[in-house]
């Protein structure tokens, strides 16, 4: 079983922010898995989140449940909905799999990666410590400036929404987004990071 949490804010105001790309890149994840007439996101109360379970099927050996999640708790306090989620699938921090923004890599550049600090990301911070470790996977996806600094202050800069110009890149930043997702259900994390991490 795996859990995979794209990190975000709930409602309208956040919809397109920088910082609601783990939101979005879940979304296009599900996308593959639903018909047209069918939504299987449904609000889970008691888990403060919105979740999706479905089997996924690789090429090579037997199906797997799936638990896509969006917190509604907003950012710094994901780690009350993503423990809360845990707890009830019973699922281990080493089949956790959270993809978010981050600021410190160039925007369409992605990073898989296991364990370690939170580097600044208050979303991050709040799972290691709802969770007692930082031993879970994290898909990092840039949106920073591609000379790595960020003019003014950083909080005004994941909450505003992404520029024209941006656009290109963030289409493909959230195909790689599903792609390496898909990747590392297909045939693990490894192969994924060895395929989509950016050099």
């Amino acid at each position: 079983m795996k859990l995979i949490i794209g990190l975000g804010n709930p409602g309208g105001k956040y919809e397109n922010t920088r910082h609601n790309l783990g939101f979005t890149i879940v979304d296009h994840l599900l996308k593959h898995y639903e018909t047209v007439t069918e939504n299987l996101w449904s609000k889970q109360e008691k888990l403060k989140s919105e979740v999706a379970v479905f089997d996924w099927q690789p090429k090579e050996g037997k199906a797997e449940r799936v638990i896509l999640a969006k917190p509604q708790t907003y950012m710094n306090n994901s780690g009350m909905a993503v423990q809360l989620i845990a707890s009830y699938y019973k699922v281990a921090p080493e089949d956790i799999w959270v993809i978010y923004d981050e600021l410190d890599l160039p925007l369409g550049s992605m990073k898989i990666r296991f364990a370690g600090a939170a580097a600044g990301h208050h979303g991050v911070e709040s799972l290691i410590e709802k969770l007692g470790t930082d031993k879970f996977w994290r898909f990092r996806m840039g949106i920073g400036q591609d000379d790595g600094h960020v003019s003014g202050d950083g909080a005004d800069y994941v909450l505003g929404t992404f520029s024209g110009h941006e656009h290109g890149k963030l289409k493909e930043l959230i195909k790689h987004g599903v792609g390496a997702a898909e990747h590392a259900l297909e045939k693990g994390l490894e192969a994924a990071m060895n395929r989509y991490n950016t050099k």
